[in-house]
């Protein structure tokens, strides 16, 4: 391949890949250089490479000396001695009488410059160049994908599943591959090879073997992620969503609202014969999702968070200490409590408030030890 040829296809390369034309040459001088010094035992050289017509040239340099230093000794005051260098590089030195047969007006300290390419230098020029290339492209993969993922976390992204090992699954994202650890998996869900999944992001970082993007679908924000893209409402601002807890695999719980009277925020995110939020269960693999209204009244907005228990009366012991007693029937007692006390805890988390739950059988019981 002539200069011509070799220019075209590095051309070629630096805009299919958008990396600056200056950086690779610059790395491919640093290259030759190294390489020449490697053969020639020389440290006084530099390889200029022409822009446009890709000519290889490489040159040495040296320092115009009255005399040649090769460094001299100095004893210290205790008596012992020490070599000390030269300032100038011996190999990289030239006397006064030579560097004026090639320059009439040379004087000490004037650098000479005198190029050396060796007649096969193309092609220890082609192996360089292609080690290079090759390192300047998948430098400039590595900062595509930071710039195009670098803000993606806290994002759901659509990728497909490409492949696993023991501890990770691992989804194609075009540019990269992200990490799906086994262990932020909707619990019980079973993943098919090939298909198309969605994954909440959760950390973007650079490392010394590339970009590492991890993701889940346990994550809180993914059932948030789901809901702002199953619901047009959430999306254009009608409908607003106060917070998202979530047990993955068990309960979600979701509290939405509306400024606007005249909007279901609830109505809008089950959707049209429930085929919204049925999309969403669906995504969730069965995981229960309960739709809370929320209210700035802490009662009700706590009545609300208890559901499916129904007709939950709501007392605030202590607003400070953000304190509430729920009263419910004895047939919604278990309903409002949960399986493992799952739905009194995410209900307490959904609110802010720590909630103690108790039946009308208990609270009358109470009432008549009291008498």
């Amino acid at each position: 391949m002539n200069a011509k040829e070799f220019m075209k296809a590095l051309d070629h390369i630096i805009s299919e890949k958008h990396i600056s034309k200056d950086t690779v040459l610059t790395a491919m001088e640093n290259a030759l250089a190294s390489a020449y010094k490697k053969n020639n035992a020389k440290t006084n050289v530099k390889v200029s490479i022409d822009p446009d017509t890709g000519d290889i040239k490489v040159y040495a340099y040296y320092v115009v000396v009255d005399d040649f230093d090769d460094g001299h000794e100095e004893v210290l005051e205790d008596g012992s001695v020490v070599k000390v260098m030269p300032t100038v590089n011996p190999d990289a030195q030239i006397l006064l009488d030579e560097a004026r047969e090639m320059k009439s007006d040379a004087k000490v300290g004037d650098t000479i410059t005198l190029e050396v390419t060796p007649a096969d230098f193309g092609r220890l020029a082609a192996s360089a160049a292609k080690q290079v290339l090759t390192q300047k492209i998948r430098e400039a993969e590595k900062t595509a994908i930071m710039e195009e993922f670098h803000d993606k976390k806290g994002e759901m992204m659509v990728g497909l599943l490409a492949m696993e090992d023991v501890k990770n699954y691992y989804v194609d994202l075009g540019k990269t591959r992200a990490i799906l650890p086994k262990s932020e998996m909707i619990p019980g869900e079973v993943l098919k090879m090939g298909t198309s999944i969605k994954v909440y992001i959760t950390k973007v970082s650079e490392t010394t073997k590339g970009p590492l993007i991890l993701c889940s679908r346990k994550h809180y924000g993914f059932v948030k992620r789901l809901f702002e893209d199953y619901i047009p409402e959430l999306a254009d601002g009608t409908v607003m969503l106060y917070s998202v807890i979530r047990d993955p695999g068990v309960r979600s719980k979701v509290a939405v609202y509306s400024n606007d009277s005249h909007v279901d925020a609830i109505g809008s995110c089950i959707g049209p014969s429930g085929s919204r939020i049925g999309s969403i269960l669906k995504e969730l693999n069965g995981e229960k999702v309960d739709l809370v209204l929320y209210s700035e009244d802490p009662c009700e907005f706590i009545s609300n968070a208890l559901s499916p228990a129904k007709n939950v009366t709501v007392n605030i012991i202590d607003p400070v200490k953000k304190q509430a007693l729920a009263i419910v029937s004895d047939d919604n007692l278990s309903l409002a409590i949960g399986k493992k006390h799952s739905n009194i805890k995410l209900a307490s988390k959904l609110t802010k408030y720590h909630i103690e739950v108790k039946s009308l059988s208990q609270i009358n019981a109470e009432g008549n030890r009291d008498d």
